[in-house]
């Protein structure tokens, strides 16, 4: 796939997911997936596989009130099997504190699936929120 079939692909999960559908970026995943999220906070790790990364998502989803985050993506760029993604996002946790973050995706595709994602992002603001 070309670079801008990645970067159709991200565009139109991040559209849906405005919809909340999550459904194309499910599929979008490739079985083998490696999310990272980098820094030293709670949710900083390296989810490996498919099962480890909806699991996560699920559990991210519950501790938010409305099940998601709004994001809006300001920039978009793809280059070979690399898109990026600029965007920042608003919600709200259950615990009652603001998470609106900024964020920055760096996702890498392999025969036309995500195959791994580095989300860069303000830690400070996700200990705030998520202890």
């Amino acid at each position: 796939m070309s670079a801008q079939d990645n970067k159709q692909i991200i565009r139109n999960n991040f559209e849906q997911l405005a919809k909340g559908n999550g459904e194309p970026l499910v599929n979008s995943l490739a079985d083998d997936v490696q999310w990272t999220i980098i820094g030293r906070t709670v949710l900083s790790k390296t989810f490996a596989g498919k099962p480890a990364v909806l699991e996560f998502l699920g559990n991210f989803r519950d501790a938010l009130v409305d099940g998601h985050i709004h994001i809006h993506v300001d920039n978009l760029l793809a280059d070979g099997d690399y898109v990026v993604a600029q965007g920042h996002g608003e919600a709200m946790t259950k615990r009652g504190v603001p998470y609106n973050n900024t964020y920055c995706w760096v996702y890498r595709f392999g025969n036309g699936q995500i195959k791994a994602i580095t989300e860069y992002l303000d830690t400070e603001l996700v200990t705030r929120a998520f202890g």
